[in-house]
């Protein structure tokens, strides 16, 4: 009872992305491969979807985040180039 609780709190949480269902498919068949290899599990792929979307929505944010900040940097020294070369535009 208390597990299921749990999982329809965390279900409840709306995924950050999303995948097309072929980018989703291949996914899964990597984690079924990882798994197989790695670790010597079978998992079927019903169980290799849940493991995929509770990364995606557990793990992919931080993800996302660290892609929107580097992204913030990035455009901040560009902004920031250019504000330089303005002022050397700029006549007195």
């Amino acid at each position: 009872m208390v597990a299921g609780n749990r999982m329809s709190k965390t279900k409840s949480k709306p995924p950050i992305l999303t995948l097309s269902p072929e980018h989703e498919q291949q996914a899964i068949d990597k984690l079924k491969r990882l798994f197989a290899e790695r670790f010597e599990l079978e998992l079927g792929t019903f169980e290799v979807a849940e493991v995929l979307e509770l990364f995606t929505r557990e793990i992919a944010p931080h993800y996302y985040n660290r892609a929107i900040f580097d992204v913030q940097q990035q455009l901040k020294e560009r902004f920031e180039s250019i504000e330089s070369d303005l002022w050397a535009l700029e006549k007195n």
